[in-house]
């Protein structure tokens, strides 16, 4: 078919985005054309809030058909944490049928250059953006996230990390010019004259393997960077976070037709309850290149085992905080009350640990114990969820049976500070929400370090006594260095204390924030400027988004022809 989009037309309606991505990831300054207020959508062909949810139920109970190749049946079965059932059913795939079909349009997708690769991926994600309220139902529904939650991360900010990566992978495609005259003196003789040609090339087909937690925001980067580097992309979705990414691949496969390209460029791979294709696909000749979120021992696994692609895993660590002094006491409580309870605890940079002088701490109130800062802690927590109303709109619910178990089972790991307590949703009754946990251990207990020194994902913190902050420095360097970290924070006033915390995540390669007593949380990145993981640590071998998250996604292969 023609081609209903014209490189032309894209490149003139998205031109002006790009090149303020490229100046915003230059000065990483704030900048987001994509507004965060549910209220800025309902224009220009956008759907407003009653829209989108009306666009979400009409999803429920339907079969989502894709015109994918190799459709041998369909499958499905997501249950929202929220406690409806979804009963959206996709495609299930022939691999041997869908993986050549993916194939077929790589070669035009290649030779249209990056330009339109990026204006394309733009497209794309602008029909996202126009479909915010109807994306934000459907990831709120697969991960728990409260609704705003679920708008905002779901949405905008993922839609920001998308197109990050597509900035940096345009920046890092045209560094090598596409064409050179090369020409090498020769004295008396006659020059050596060459021309040039370097032409980007993609790897293969890239495998995207969902997580349930945040399927748009921790998928958007690794989509993005593999199509727009040339590359075909899979995308295999957590089983119980399916729809986000297959309402993704929906879009992608429209604006490809529309374009002239091949919409097998992008394809989704569901798979049927216990089926656990992850492990088959990435071993697959095909795939060379993988993009992964979730535990540490599966991305443990494909770095060992998938050896013929290039791996690039966001896994788990132990995100600490170092608590040492501070000036602003009341601040420093309101602010990590709030990371703690964010979205349950459920997101890979939240804070487990807290190590606390077991002499206490020096802030503007005077002196506070040990004791002192952990019960006024609890205190904070507590009244920040003390309105069930708001409770809700913070927590969201537990997103599935393991986290519920982890976070019952911590209270008898230590003594317990703060209980977590069960609380009602009238929305929806079925769904499970708990606040957090936060429990005493000894940083000098061979037992209690076994607890610490472990991810405990979910709503669950440890308060961890330690004898002095020079203990704390060498004990967060240790758990950088043998668990990882994604995110570090810091609370002091004492120079030397935060020179000492700064060399030790300089030297351990983990992203610190140093007290944060207002509105900016350790557990929140903002796209453009703050690289969310380093690739340093065990927690991450990749960081979104840098010039290293797309260069090996493409490779670069030169022609020399004699002038």
């Amino acid at each position: 078919m023609a081609a209903e989009l014209t490189a032309h037309e894209l490149i003139a309606k998205h031109r002006p985005t790009l090149d303020q991505a490229l100046e915003a990831i230059r000065t990483r300054a704030y900048w987001s054309p994509h507004p965060e207020h549910p209220k800025a959508y309902g224009e220009n062909g956008s759907l407003d809030m009653a829209a989108g949810k009306a666009a979400f139920d009409a999803l429920l109970g339907t079969r989502l058909d894709l015109g994918q190749p190799g459709t041998d049946g369909w499958t499905g079965g997501e249950v929202s944490p929220y406690g409806i059932e979804l009963g959206v059913e996709y495609p299930h795939m022939d691999v041997d049928v869908l993986l050549p079909a993916m194939k077929e349009g790589q070669k035009a997708w290649r030779d249209a250059g990056a330009e339109a690769r990026a204006v394309v991926c733009l497209e794309i994600l602008k029909r996202i953006s126009d479909r915010t309220h109807e994306f934000a139902h459907a990831v709120m529904h697969t991960s728990g996230q409260a609704f705003m939650m679920a708008f905002q991360a779901g949405g905008p900010h993922a839609q920001d990390r998308g197109l990050e990566a597509v900035a940096y992978a345009y920046v890092e495609q045209v560094r090598t010019p596409d064409t050179a005259e090369w020409t090498k003196p020769q004295g008396k003789r006659d020059p050596l004259a060459l021309t040039k040609q370097f032409t980007p090339v993609p790897r293969g087909t890239a495998l995207l393997i969902g997580c349930n937690t945040f399927p748009t925001w921790n998928g958007y980067p690794g989509l993005f960077a593999s199509l727009a580097t040339g590359n075909a992309v899979l995308v295999k979705p957590h089983p119980r976070a399916v729809l986000p990414l297959a309402l993704t691949v929906q879009v992608a496969r429209q604006v490809l037709t529309e374009a002239g390209f091949d919409p097998n460029l992008v394809a989704l791979a569901a798979e049927r309850p216990g089926e656990g294709i992850a492990k088959t696909l990435a071993t697959r000749p095909e795939i060379r290149i993988i993009d992964y979120t979730g535990s540490t021992a599966f991305g443990d696994w494909l770095e060992a085992n998938a050896r013929q692609a290039q791996v690039y895993t966001e896994k788990a660590g132990v995100n600490t905080v170092l608590v040492d002094s501070t000036s602003n006491y009341k601040g420093m409580l309101s602010n990590l009350a709030f990371s703690l309870s964010l979205y349950s605890g459920q997101m890979c940079t939240t804070p487990q640990n807290l190590l606390i002088p077991r002499d206490g701490i020096r802030t503007d109130e005077g002196p506070k114990t040990f004791d002192e800062v952990v019960a006024d802690l609890a205190r904070s927590v507590d009244g920040l969820l003390g309105d069930d109303a708001r409770a809700n709109a913070l927590l969201g619910a537990i997103v599935n049976p393991d986290v519920k178990a982890r976070l019952e089972a911590a209270a008898g790991l230590g003594e317990v500070a703060l209980a977590s307590r069960e609380i009602g949703n009238p929305e929806f009754p079925d769904a499970v929400v708990r606040t957090p946990v936060i429990v005493k251990l000894d940083g000098a207990k061979p037992d209690d370090e076994a607890a610490y020194m472990s991810e405990c994902f979910g709503p669950v913190s440890f308060a961890v006594a330690v004898d002095s902050s020079a203990d704390a420095v060498e004990l967060l360097r240790r758990t950088i260095r043998e668990k990882g970290a994604m995110t570090v924070g810091a609370y002091t006033s004492d120079e030397e204390v935060e020179q000492a915390v700064q060399e030790a995540c300089l030297e351990e390669a983990a992203q610190l924030s140093l007290n944060l007593t207002g509105g900016v949380y350790v557990n929140q990145t903002a796209a453009f400027s703050d690289f969310h993981g380093s690739g340093g640590n065990p927690a991450a071998n990749a960081a979104l988004t840098d010039g290293a998250f797309v260069a090996n996604r493409f490779r670069v292969v030169e022609v020399r022809r004699e002038a």
